[in-house]
């Protein structure tokens, strides 16, 4: 589990392919923040840009990792496979850890679009067009996760929501890279998809 509280920014530093055809998946070899790998251990999970992952190696003294992602996962997911590409970090919700967040399992529901990113006042507004199918899971003042932020939706027409960037969550994620189009990845609130599964059972 994850609270979409990111606690460092890395690169795709390498991308391999796992097999010949388009149904193997690839290596990712992840350069991180100075540090950041002090605590870490084979087999962690580490969520980048939300999605959570295994560590398959470990580098602590060149501050790389690697993981292994499937094509499924590569085909349910965006930004994962660009070499060079910046990913927010967020390892694993330890027992003893502040909810800083809310509460992520770090599996992407879908890909979303971009269509503004703009500064209003000393913030930034985002705004982006949700798949249609996770529209009921989309509420004014309730939590939705973009590439592994935990963030508050401030306004939902439909498929399409807004949410208010401050300037720490710009300096420390790559959110601040984001453009008109962009695709992101998206996981709503745990809490509410277990209420929409509750109520196909009235």
């Amino acid at each position: 589990m994850f609270t979409g509280i990111i606690t460092g920014v890395g690169r795709i530093a390498a991308v391999h392919d796992l097999g010949s055809s388009s149904s193997h998946g690839k290596r990712l070899g992840i350069a991180a923040p100075a540090g950041y790998l002090d605590d870490v251990g084979l087999g962690d999970s580490i969520a980048l840009n939300g999605a959570c992952m295994t560590v398959t190696s470990l580098d602590p003294a060149q501050q790389r990792f690697t993981v292994d992602i499937s094509a499924e996962s590569l085909d349910k997911t965006a930004g994962l496979a660009e070499s060079g590409a910046g990913v927010n970090l967020e390892k694993a919700l330890r027992a003893s850890d502040r909810l800083g967040g809310h509460i992520v399992s770090g599996h992407v529901d879908g890909i979303g679009t971009v269509s503004r990113f703009a500064p209003v006042g000393e913030s930034w507004e985002l705004r982006i067009l949700a798949p249609a199918s996770l529209a009921r899971f989309l509420a004014y003042k309730g939590s939705i996760t973009v590439n592994g932020v935990s963030l508050t939706v401030n306004a939902v027409d439909g498929a399409r929501f807004a949410v208010n960037l401050i300037p720490h969550t710009l300096a420390v994620t790559t959110l601040w890279q984001l453009t008109s189009g962009r695709p992101v990845n998206l996981e709503v609130d745990l809490v509410a998809r277990y209420v929409a599964r509750l109520r196909e059972f009235e």
